[in-house]
C-alpha cells in the first residue's frame, strides 16, 4: 500500500515540475466576432405618432458610428443631415433631426455598416430603425436589381429612388428635388429593396450619386430609370441599367496652342461639328483634328498678323461665336513617328503619326522592303482626325520590314516636308497568336457589335455583323478576354448611351458569363447564347 502511495506521489511531483518548467505567452483568448446588440430604443422601433426630433439607441457594449454620411440612408430624405452624438465610443447613440419631419409619414433609417463595436469593429449589419409621424406604419415594398448598361461590373453605393407622380412632378424633378423614398445598395450588393412604402404611382430611378445630394447631375453621374410609371403595391422584380449620358454639345472658348494652332474644349459629341474661322470678315482656311486624350479639338490655320480671330461654332441647334486673342508664338514643327513598337501585329496596319496634319503624299518617295530587300506592295490611307498615316500590306510571319520615307514624301498643312525617315519593325510567328471562333445563338436583331476586352475594359478587338452568326477573331494576342455583344439599334456602328429626358434607354449589351482564355497557338471555339 505504501509502495503504491509513493508511486502516485512521484507521478504528481513530475507533473508539477513539468508544468512549472513549461514556458509560454499570455493568450488573449478568442477574438470577439459578435456584433453589438440593441438593448433599448427611445422611442421604440416601429413606433407611431412620433413627436419631437430625437432618437436614442442603447447597446450592450461600447459602439461608435463610422462613415454615417455614406452608410446611413434616411427615407424619405431630409434636407439637413441629422446630428449623431457622441462622436466618441458610447453605449448610447443619439440622433437629432435638424429638419421638421413631414406629417403622417413613415420614416426609415438604415444604418448600413456604420454602427460598430468599439474594440473589434464588428458592424451591426443593416440595422434599420422605423417610425411614423402618423397613426400607422406603411408596409409595402418594391424590389429589383441594378446592373451597368455597358460595364460588366456594377458600381457600389447606388441610390434607388421613388418619385411620387403627383401634380408637382415633371421630368426636371429628378434634377431639383429629393425623392419620396430612397434606399442604397451600399457596398455589398447589386440588389435593392425599398420598404415601408405607401400605395401610389411612382417614377423609379437609380443614381450613382457622386455628391450625395439625392439629385441628378447629368454631367458627372450615371442614371437608370424604368420607362413606365410604377403602381404600388407591385410584386415585379425590376431591373435597372445604369448609364452615363452623352452630354449635350457645348464648346469652350478657344485658347492659343502655338503660332498656327488653337485648342477648343467641348462637352458631348463632335459629330457633324462645323467651325468657321475669320480674320475680321476674311474667311481663314481651317483643318480640325482631335487633341489626343482630351475632349478638345485642334484648329490649324496658317500664320497671320492679327491680334485676334473669331470662331463660329455650330452643331445642330447649337451656335456660338468666340473671339480669342493671339500672341506671337513659335509655330509647330513637323515630327513623324511610328505608332507601334518594333513588333507589328499580323492583324494591324503599320501607322505613322504626325504632329501637324498632312496634306500631300508622294508614294514614289516611299519604300517598303523585307529582310531580303525585296520591295513589298502597299497602299496608304490617311486619317486626318487622328493625324495617322496607315500602310496596308500583306504581312508575313517572322519577317523583318523596313519603311523608308525620302524627303518630300509627305507635306504638312504648313508646307513643311519630311526629312529622310527609316523605320524598322518585324512580325512574330503565327504560333505566337491564338484564334477565337464564335457561334452566336438566339440573336434577336442585327446589326451587332462584338467586342473583346481585357480586365480593365479596354477593347482589344472588335467585329461588326449585319447578318452572320459565326464570328472569327484570328491572330489575336494571347489573353483572358471578356466578350460582349452590343445591339446596334441605330446602325451607327458605335454603342449609344441612353437619355433620361428623351426616355431613351442605352443600347443593350450582353456579356458572356465567363472569361475566355485564348493562348498562343490555340484555336478556341465558343458558343454564345444571347437569350436573356
Amino acid at each position: 500500500m505504501l509502495k503504491n502511495k509513493l508511486k502516485y506521489i512521484l507521478i504528481l511531483v513530475l507533473i508539477l515540475i513539468a508544468s512549472c518548467a513549461k514556458r509560454g505567452s499570455i493568450d488573449g483568448g478568442i477574438k470577439d466576432t459578435i456584433a453589438p446588440v440593441l438593448k433599448m430604443s427611445l422611442p421604440k422601433n416601429y413606433s407611431t405618432n412620433f413627436k419631437g426630433n430625437t432618437i436614442k439607441l442603447t447597446f450592450n457594449e461600447y459602439v461608435e458610428v463610422k462613415d454615417a454620411n455614406k452608410q446611413l440612408i434616411i427615407s424619405p430624405p431630409v434636407e439637413k443631415a441629422p446630428q449623431i452624438s457622441p462622436q466618441t465610443a458610447s453605449k448610447t447613440i443619439t440622433i437629432t433631426f435638424n429638419d421638421s419631419l413631414q406629417a403622417n409619414t413613415t420614416y426609415s433609417l438604415n444604418f448600413g455598416k456604420s454602427i460598430k463595436d468599439f474594440n473589434e469593429g464588428n458592424p451591426y449589419q443593416q440595422f434599420k430603425y422605423v417610425f411614423s409621424t402618423g397613426s400607422y406604419i406603411d408596409s409595402l415594398s418594391l424590389s429589383g436589381i441594378i446592373k451597368d448598361s455597358y460595364e460588366k461590373k456594377t458600381d457600389a453605393f447606388v441610390s434607388v429612388m421613388l418619385y411620387e407622380m403627383n401634380s408637382k412632378y415633371t421630368d426636371s424633378t429628378v434634377y431639383k428635388e429629393n425623392p419620396r423614398y430612397i434606399t442604397n445598395t451600399l457596398d455589398s450588393a447589386t440588389t435593392f429593396k425599398l420598404e415601408n412604402l405607401k400605395a401610389g404611382k411612382y417614377q423609379l430611378i437609380a443614381l450613382k450619386d457622386e455628391n450625395n445630394n439625392n439629385k441628378y447631375n447629368s454631367i458627372t453621374e450615371k442614371i437608370a430609370f424604368h420607362k413606365e410609371i410604377i403602381t404600388i403595391p407591385n410584386d415585379t422584380l425590376f431591373e435597372l441599367a445604369l448609364f452615363k449620358e452623352q452630354p449635350t454639345f457645348k464648346a469652350s472658348k478657344p485658347s492659343q496652342g502655338s503660332g498656327n494652332r488653337a485648342i477648343m474644349g467641348y462637352e458631348g459629341d463632335v459629330k457633324d461639328l462645323k467651325l468657321t474661322l475669320k480674320k475680321q470678315e476674311e474667311l481663314i482656311p481651317l483643318i480640325i483634328t482631335k487633341f489626343q486624350e482630351k475632349d478638345s479639338v485642334q484648329l490649324w490655320y496658317k500664320n497671320n498678323t492679327v491680334d485676334s480671330l473669331r470662331l463660329n461654332v455650330t452643331k445642330g441647334k447649337y451656335a456660338k461665336d468666340f473671339v480669342f486673342n493671339l500672341k506671337k508664338q513659335k509655330n509647330d514643327t513637323l515630327v513623324i513617328s511610328p505608332k507601334q513598337s518594333k513588333i507589328l501585329s499580323l492583324r494591324e496596319n503599320f501607322i505613322l503619326k504626325s504632329t501637324i496634319p498632312l496634306v500631300k503624299f508622294d508614294t514614289s518617295k516611299m519604300q517598303l522592303i523585307n529582310k531580303d530587300s525585296t520591295a513589298i506592295a502597299f497602299k496608304i490611307k490617311y486619317n486626318e482626325w487622328d493625324q495617322e498615316l496607315a500602310f496596308d500590306f500583306k504581312k508575313e510571319p517572322l519577317e523583318k520590314y523596313k519603311i523608308k520615307l525620302f524627303p518630300g514624301a509627305l507635306e504638312d498643312y504648313l508646307e513643311h516636308q519630311n526629312d529622310t525617315l527609316i523605320v524598322d519593325f518585324e512580325t512574330k510567328n503565327v504560333s505566337d497568336y491564338g484564334n477565337l471562333r464564335l457561334k452566336l445563338e438566339n440573336i434577336k436583331q442585327f446589326p451587332i457589335i462584338i467586342e473583346l476586352t481585357n480586365a480593365k475594359g479596354d477593347v482589344l478587338a472588335s467585329e461588326y455583323s449585319e447578318s452572320s452568326t459565326n464570328i472569327e477573331f484570328n491572330l489575336i494576342e494571347p489573353n483572358l478576354f471578356t466578350l460582349r455583344v452590343i445591339y446596334d439599334e441605330n446602325k451607327n456602328k458605335v454603342r449609344d448611351a441612353g437619355n433620361f429626358l428623351e426616355k431613351k434607354q442605352s443600347e443593350e449589351v450582353i456579356y458572356f458569363p465567363k472569361e475566355i482564355d485564348v493562348r498562343a497557338n490555340w484555336d478556341v471555339e465558343q458558343t454564345f447564347n444571347l437569350k436573356p
